[in-house]
Protein backbone atom coordinates (compact mmCIF):
# COMPACT_ATOMS: atom_id res chain seq x y z
CA UNK A 1 0.00 0.00 0.00
CA UNK A 2 1.08 3.74 -0.64
CA UNK A 3 -0.68 6.02 -2.75
CA UNK A 4 -4.53 5.50 -3.72
CA UNK A 5 -6.08 7.43 -6.74
CA UNK A 6 -9.68 7.38 -7.92
CA UNK A 7 -11.92 9.70 -10.00
CA UNK A 8 -15.29 10.34 -10.45
CA UNK A 9 -17.49 13.60 -11.54
CA UNK A 10 -14.65 15.57 -11.72
CA UNK A 11 -12.96 14.88 -8.36
CA UNK A 12 -9.66 13.19 -7.81
CA UNK A 13 -9.39 11.65 -4.46
CA UNK A 14 -5.89 10.77 -3.48
CA UNK A 15 -5.42 8.52 -0.14
CA UNK A 16 -1.80 8.60 1.89
CA UNK A 17 -2.01 4.48 2.50
CA UNK A 18 0.25 3.78 5.00
CA UNK A 19 -1.48 2.68 8.07
CA UNK A 20 0.76 0.98 10.22
CA UNK A 21 3.09 3.76 9.75
CA UNK A 22 0.16 6.21 10.69
CA UNK A 23 0.04 7.27 6.93
CA UNK A 24 4.13 8.56 7.28
CA UNK A 25 5.73 8.98 3.81
CA UNK A 26 8.46 7.13 2.96
CA UNK A 27 10.52 8.58 0.04
CA UNK A 28 9.40 6.72 -2.44
CA UNK A 29 5.62 6.78 -1.38
CA UNK A 30 6.81 10.77 -1.57
CA UNK A 31 7.05 10.16 -5.14
CA UNK A 32 4.09 8.52 -5.80
CA UNK A 33 2.22 11.29 -4.16
CA UNK A 34 3.89 13.44 -6.48
CA UNK A 35 2.86 11.81 -9.26
CA UNK A 36 -0.58 11.45 -8.12
CA UNK A 37 -1.08 15.21 -7.98
CA UNK A 38 0.82 16.06 -11.62
CA UNK A 39 -1.82 13.46 -12.95
CA UNK A 40 -4.79 15.11 -11.29
CA UNK A 41 -3.02 18.59 -12.99
CA UNK A 42 -2.89 17.34 -16.34
CA UNK A 43 -5.92 15.67 -16.65
CA UNK A 44 -8.25 18.50 -18.37
CA UNK A 45 -11.76 16.32 -17.15
CA UNK A 46 -11.18 16.95 -13.22
CA UNK A 47 -11.45 20.22 -11.60
CA UNK A 48 -10.91 19.24 -7.72
CA UNK A 49 -8.44 16.85 -5.56
CA UNK A 50 -8.94 15.42 -2.50
CA UNK A 51 -6.15 14.77 -0.26
CA UNK A 52 -6.76 11.96 2.79
CA UNK A 53 -5.03 9.70 4.86
CA UNK A 54 -6.40 5.80 5.44
CA UNK A 55 -7.83 4.88 8.33
CA UNK A 56 -9.23 6.76 11.52
CA UNK A 57 -6.61 7.88 13.25
CA UNK A 58 -4.27 9.48 10.68
CA UNK A 59 -3.91 11.99 8.00
CA UNK A 60 -0.17 12.21 7.47
CA UNK A 61 2.24 12.08 10.61
CA UNK A 62 5.21 13.31 8.21
CA UNK A 63 8.15 11.61 7.18
CA UNK A 64 8.88 7.85 8.26
CA UNK A 65 11.13 8.73 10.47
CA UNK A 66 12.72 5.35 9.71
CA UNK A 67 13.01 5.34 6.83
CA UNK A 68 14.53 9.41 5.62
CA UNK A 69 18.25 8.71 7.01
CA UNK A 70 20.80 10.64 5.41
CA UNK A 71 22.12 9.02 2.06
CA UNK A 72 24.26 11.24 0.63
CA UNK A 73 25.48 15.64 1.57
CA UNK A 74 22.21 17.62 0.85
CA UNK A 75 24.41 20.14 -1.09
CA UNK A 76 25.02 17.50 -3.93
CA UNK A 77 21.66 17.60 -5.17
CA UNK A 78 20.54 21.77 -4.39
CA UNK A 79 20.30 22.32 -7.72
CA UNK A 80 18.94 19.43 -9.51
CA UNK A 81 15.54 19.84 -11.51
CA UNK A 82 14.62 16.01 -11.24
CA UNK A 83 14.15 14.12 -7.37
CA UNK A 84 13.44 10.51 -7.32
CA UNK A 85 13.28 8.33 -4.00
CA UNK A 86 16.67 8.34 -3.60
CA UNK A 87 17.70 12.16 -3.79
CA UNK A 88 18.94 13.96 -0.60
CA UNK A 89 15.80 16.32 -0.94
CA UNK A 90 13.10 13.85 -1.44
CA UNK A 91 10.80 16.44 0.56
CA UNK A 92 10.65 18.50 -2.82
CA UNK A 93 7.86 15.63 -3.73
CA UNK A 94 5.55 16.36 -1.50
CA UNK A 95 5.63 20.36 -1.53
CA UNK A 96 2.75 21.58 -3.78
CA UNK A 97 4.02 25.29 -3.81
CA UNK A 98 7.01 23.75 -6.16
CA UNK A 99 4.22 21.46 -8.02
CA UNK A 100 2.66 24.32 -9.08
CA UNK A 101 -0.82 22.51 -8.45
CA UNK A 102 -3.10 25.64 -10.42
CA UNK A 103 -6.27 22.97 -9.67
CA UNK A 104 -8.25 23.34 -5.86
CA UNK A 105 -7.03 21.18 -3.32
CA UNK A 106 -9.19 19.89 -0.92
CA UNK A 107 -7.47 18.38 2.66
CA UNK A 108 -9.75 15.80 4.64
CA UNK A 109 -8.02 15.60 7.79
CA UNK A 110 -8.73 12.55 9.19
CA UNK A 111 -7.05 11.73 12.41
CA UNK A 112 -3.07 13.03 13.38
CA UNK A 113 -1.45 15.76 10.95
CA UNK A 114 2.30 16.27 11.86
CA UNK A 115 5.40 17.54 10.90
CA UNK A 116 5.10 16.62 6.96
CA UNK A 117 1.77 16.21 6.93
CA UNK A 118 0.23 19.11 8.77
CA UNK A 119 2.66 21.03 6.16
CA UNK A 120 0.17 19.28 3.18
CA UNK A 121 -3.21 20.62 5.22
CA UNK A 122 -1.52 23.98 5.80
CA UNK A 123 -0.60 24.07 1.20
CA UNK A 124 -4.31 23.05 0.81
CA UNK A 125 -6.07 24.98 -0.76
CA UNK A 126 -8.79 24.49 1.70
CA UNK A 127 -8.57 22.57 4.98
CA UNK A 128 -11.28 20.60 6.95
CA UNK A 129 -10.56 17.93 9.67
CA UNK A 130 -12.43 15.45 12.15
CA UNK A 131 -12.84 16.36 15.62
CA UNK A 132 -10.06 13.58 16.04
CA UNK A 133 -7.90 15.70 14.20
CA UNK A 134 -4.37 16.72 15.27
CA UNK A 135 -1.98 19.14 14.22
CA UNK A 136 1.40 19.99 15.04
CA UNK A 137 4.80 20.96 13.25
CA UNK A 138 6.79 18.26 15.36
CA UNK A 139 10.26 18.49 13.53
CA UNK A 140 12.23 20.47 16.02
CA UNK A 141 11.55 17.66 18.63
CA UNK A 142 13.33 15.12 16.06
CA UNK A 143 16.26 17.90 15.51
CA UNK A 144 14.91 19.26 12.06
CA UNK A 145 12.85 22.04 10.93
CA UNK A 146 9.62 21.96 8.30
CA UNK A 147 11.33 21.80 4.61
CA UNK A 148 8.09 22.43 2.89
CA UNK A 149 6.52 26.00 3.59
CA UNK A 150 5.19 25.18 6.95
CA UNK A 151 7.05 28.14 8.67
CA UNK A 152 6.06 30.35 5.78
CA UNK A 153 2.24 29.33 6.06
CA UNK A 154 2.20 29.34 9.68
CA UNK A 155 3.47 32.67 9.81
CA UNK A 156 0.92 33.82 6.91
CA UNK A 157 -2.03 32.25 9.14
CA UNK A 158 -1.13 33.33 12.60
CA UNK A 159 -0.32 36.12 14.60
CA UNK A 160 3.50 36.18 15.04
CA UNK A 161 3.53 34.98 18.33
CA UNK A 162 1.09 32.22 18.24
CA UNK A 163 2.89 31.03 15.16
CA UNK A 164 6.35 31.07 16.63
CA UNK A 165 5.17 29.29 19.74
CA UNK A 166 3.99 26.57 17.94
CA UNK A 167 6.77 26.21 15.94
CA UNK A 168 9.47 26.45 18.59
CA UNK A 169 7.65 24.03 20.66
CA UNK A 170 6.41 21.40 18.35
CA UNK A 171 3.11 21.36 20.23
CA UNK A 172 0.12 19.67 18.88
CA UNK A 173 -2.88 20.89 18.99
CA UNK A 174 -6.24 20.16 18.83
CA UNK A 175 -9.39 20.14 16.05
CA UNK A 176 -10.99 23.20 17.74
CA UNK A 177 -7.79 25.16 18.66
CA UNK A 178 -7.06 24.32 14.82
CA UNK A 179 -10.12 25.69 14.07
CA UNK A 180 -10.12 28.63 16.35
CA UNK A 181 -6.72 29.97 14.53
CA UNK A 182 -7.80 29.15 11.23
CA UNK A 183 -6.03 26.59 10.27
CA UNK A 184 -8.77 24.50 9.19
CA UNK A 185 -12.39 26.11 7.79
CA UNK A 186 -14.47 23.22 9.08
CA UNK A 187 -14.23 20.59 12.13
CA UNK A 188 -17.33 18.32 10.59
CA UNK A 189 -19.38 16.39 13.04
CA UNK A 190 -23.11 15.50 11.77
CA UNK A 191 -21.83 13.58 8.45
CA UNK A 192 -18.22 11.63 7.24
CA UNK A 193 -15.84 13.84 6.65
CA UNK A 194 -15.11 12.57 3.09
CA UNK A 195 -18.79 13.22 2.33
CA UNK A 196 -18.14 16.89 3.74
CA UNK A 197 -15.11 17.39 0.92
CA UNK A 198 -16.95 15.34 -1.81
CA UNK A 199 -19.76 17.94 -1.49
CA UNK A 200 -17.56 21.23 -1.36
CA UNK A 201 -15.21 19.29 -4.06
CA UNK A 202 -19.06 19.44 -6.69
CA UNK A 203 -19.90 22.59 -5.80
CA UNK A 204 -16.16 23.53 -6.43
CA UNK A 205 -16.67 21.22 -9.72
CA UNK A 206 -19.59 22.92 -10.74
CA UNK A 207 -17.99 26.53 -11.58
CA UNK A 208 -16.50 27.64 -14.59
CA UNK A 209 -12.75 25.69 -14.86
CA UNK A 210 -10.99 28.70 -15.70
CA UNK A 211 -12.59 30.98 -13.39
CA UNK A 212 -11.79 28.48 -10.75
CA UNK A 213 -7.57 28.10 -11.46
CA UNK A 214 -7.89 31.93 -11.31
CA UNK A 215 -8.68 32.16 -8.16
CA UNK A 216 -6.20 29.99 -6.85
CA UNK A 217 -3.60 32.47 -8.99
CA UNK A 218 -4.69 35.69 -7.90
CA UNK A 219 -5.01 34.47 -4.22
CA UNK A 220 -1.14 33.43 -4.19
CA UNK A 221 -0.52 37.00 -5.51
CA UNK A 222 -2.53 38.52 -2.56
CA UNK A 223 0.20 36.43 -0.41
CA UNK A 224 3.23 37.18 -2.35
CA UNK A 225 2.33 41.00 -3.72
CA UNK A 226 1.52 44.54 -2.27
CA UNK A 227 -2.47 45.33 -2.61
CA UNK A 228 -1.51 47.77 -5.78
CA UNK A 229 0.25 44.84 -7.66
CA UNK A 230 -1.98 42.29 -7.13
CA UNK A 231 -5.21 44.39 -7.80
CA UNK A 232 -3.20 44.83 -11.35
CA UNK A 233 -2.89 41.08 -11.88
CA UNK A 234 -6.94 41.05 -10.84
CA UNK A 235 -7.58 43.03 -13.67
CA UNK A 236 -4.95 41.50 -16.53
CA UNK A 237 -6.71 38.24 -15.40
CA UNK A 238 -9.97 39.37 -15.37
CA UNK A 239 -9.32 40.87 -19.02
CA UNK A 240 -8.07 37.50 -20.08
CA UNK A 241 -11.46 35.70 -18.36
CA UNK A 242 -13.84 38.74 -20.16
CA UNK A 243 -14.71 36.94 -23.19
CA UNK A 244 -14.46 33.53 -22.64
CA UNK A 245 -17.19 31.28 -23.51
CA UNK A 246 -17.65 30.33 -20.01
CA UNK A 247 -18.06 33.50 -19.22
CA UNK A 248 -20.42 34.31 -22.04
CA UNK A 249 -22.13 31.10 -21.15
CA UNK A 250 -22.54 32.07 -17.34
CA UNK A 251 -24.33 34.69 -18.23
CA UNK A 252 -26.99 32.88 -20.82
CA UNK A 253 -27.85 30.46 -17.91
CA UNK A 254 -28.21 33.38 -15.72
CA UNK A 255 -30.67 34.86 -17.84
CA UNK A 256 -32.48 31.47 -18.80
CA UNK A 257 -32.66 30.70 -15.69
CA UNK A 258 -30.95 27.29 -16.09
CA UNK A 259 -27.53 25.69 -15.09
CA UNK A 260 -24.55 27.07 -16.96
CA UNK A 261 -22.74 24.33 -19.20
CA UNK A 262 -19.21 24.92 -18.61
CA UNK A 263 -16.66 24.14 -20.73
CA UNK A 264 -13.35 25.56 -19.31
CA UNK A 265 -12.89 27.51 -22.23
Amino acid sequence: MGIEYAEDEGIATITMDRIPSMNALDPRSMVDLRDALLKFEEDNHLRVAILTGAGEKAFCAGADLKETMPAQPYVSGLFDRNVDDKHPLYVRNISLPRLGITKPIIAAVNGVAVGGGMELALNADICICSPNARFGLTEPRVGSIPAVSGIQRLMQALPRSTAMQLLLTGEIIDAERAHAYGIVSEVVTGEPLLQRARAIALDIAANAPLAVRAIKYLSQKALDLPVKEALEFEELVWGHLHASKDRIEGRKAFAEKRKPLFKGC
